[in-house]
């Protein structure tokens, strides 16, 4: 059960050739793609192209880099578009602090806004976190005590500490390609740890193509690749791996049928 977990289906590089990226996904295996929006603007189009398509899905969410530009962006607005059949998560969010595209405040304001919809409505949360580790675990922490929600760290780069902290409180952790380059040492460290039982895989499409597709835009298809490497870094059959990842992609995003 190959199931790429986060990728960008709308976005340049993508859209302009998608009916033969998501034939070439279905080519090799994969048995459904979470198309995640950064944008309010993207929603519409991103839940249109889940309605067209069985095994697509959809999230509602503001990107970090996106905070400054959505500073009305409410709980009931999140609220009401997870109301949709399709849309199955609520994100991406969370805190990047290497671009600082957003104003830190900005970002955790509009952090835990995505909590509280995802514990409002029961779907999980999805979060980017880069270079934000203290203040992302910290916010996590916090409102995970106040209200019990599903979550995963997306195309995970963090250290292997937060690693720890990420599972302890009963997050999913996703590998990107990232995990197949050459300097990645430390993330495929990391990534030996995860049980198998949190583990789910992703594109970022058309970002961060894994080797041998560098330099390429990134494309669901991918996503076995970086299976497969993963299969062997750990150790494990590439069926018991699938198996798994699916089966986690199906609990976590429990909303989400085939």
């Amino acid at each position: 059960m190959l199931i790429d977990s986060h990728c960008h289906l709308n976005y340049k590089g993508i859209i302009e050739r998608q009916a033969d990226v998501l034939s070439h996904a279905r080519s090799v295996g994969v048995r459904g793609m979470l198309n995640i929006s950064t944008r309010e603007c993207e929603w519409d189009d991103i839940i249109n192209l889940a309605e067209q398509e069985q095994d697509i899905w959809a999230s509602v969410g503001i990107h970090p880099h996106e905070a400054d530009s959505h500073p009305d962006i409410d709980l009931e607005k999140l609220i009401s578009r997870a109301q949709h059949p399709k849309v199955v998560a609520i994100g991406e969010t969370g805190l990047d602090y290497y671009y600082d595209k957003s104003d830190r405040d900005n970002q955790k304001n509009s952090f835990r806004t995505h909590i509280h919809a995802a514990q409002e409505t029961g779907l999980p949360i999805i979060i980017h976190t880069r270079d934000a580790e203290d203040d992302t675990a910290d916010i996590l922490k916090q409102e995970m005590a106040r209200k019990k929600f599903g979550a995963v760290i997306h195309c995970f780069t963090a250290s292997q500490s937060f690693a720890e902290i990420a599972l302890d409180i009963g997050c999913y952790i996703s590998i990107s390609g990232i995990v197949t380059f050459k300097n990645a040492q430390s993330l495929q460290e990391s990534a030996k740890i995860i049980p198998l039982n949190r583990l789910l895989v992703e594109t970022d499409s058309p970002f961060l193509a894994p080797v041998p597709h560098r330099g390429k835009p990134c494309e669901p298809a991918f996503v076995a690749d970086t299976a497969n490497f993963l299969a062997t870094l750990r150790g494990e059959p590439l069926d018991i791996l699938l198996k798994a990842t699916g089966q986690n992609f199906f609990t976590l995003f429990s909303k989400a049928k085939l």
